[in-house]
């Protein structure tokens, strides 16, 4: 028999590992998709420092090849442990987080070089809410990105600011992706 004192510790230890266990999947899944975000970022940035032209059809190229990368993510991830990680629901917060963007960007008017720094920090404001509550690797990884993203459009001139994005957002979200993968 078990006292009352050894049931609670029992119990506690089960609640941490359930927490433990529940993190280490949404860092599973979240990885994946944050290395498909960070090639993906990068790509976008360097194909609009190339070819500035054409940025926007780039990152609306970006945007489709991610929605398609999600699909197969999420199919991925079904066939290996029968749980469907994303549905209906996630692709509609996507398109309200993106047409609350266009929103901002059409009726702020942003130049070219304003919404470059915006997109990245407008969406890891939701990643800096996700570490709230689902770790701190997503935290870290928001913030960080914010504050290079800050530096960079105040210190880095011109087209270069492509770059130093492509760095930052591509290398960054790759970073984490992998970060994530081993936590």
């Amino acid at each position: 028999m078990i006292d009352s004192k050894q049931a609670s510790e029992a119990l506690t230890d089960i609640e941490d590992t359930v927490r433990r266990v529940r993190q280490s999947r949404i860092y599973e899944v979240s990885s994946l998709a944050l290395l498909m975000w960070g090639v993906l970022a990068f790509v976008g940035n360097i194909s609009g420092w190339l070819w500035p032209r054409y940025g926007l059809y780039f990152w609306f190229a970006v945007y489709g090849v991610s929605a398609v990368g999600f699909v197969a993510l999420g199919a991925y991830h079904r066939a290996k442990s029968r749980v469907r990680v994303f549905d209906g629901r996630y692709f509609l917060t996507f398109l309200l987080i993106a047409a609350f963007g266009i929103f901002v960007c059409y009726f702020g008017q942003f130049t070219p070089r304003q919404q470059t720094a915006f997109w990245p920090i407008y969406i890891m404001l939701f990643y800096m809410m996700a570490g709230v509550w689902f770790g701190t690797a997503f935290l870290v990884i928001g913030a960080t990105i914010v504050a290079l993203t800050l530096i960079g459009y105040f210190y880095i001139p011109g087209p270069s600011l492509l770059l130093w994005m492509a760095a930052v957002n591509g290398g960054g979200l790759t970073l984490g992706g992998l970060w994530m993968r081993r936590s």
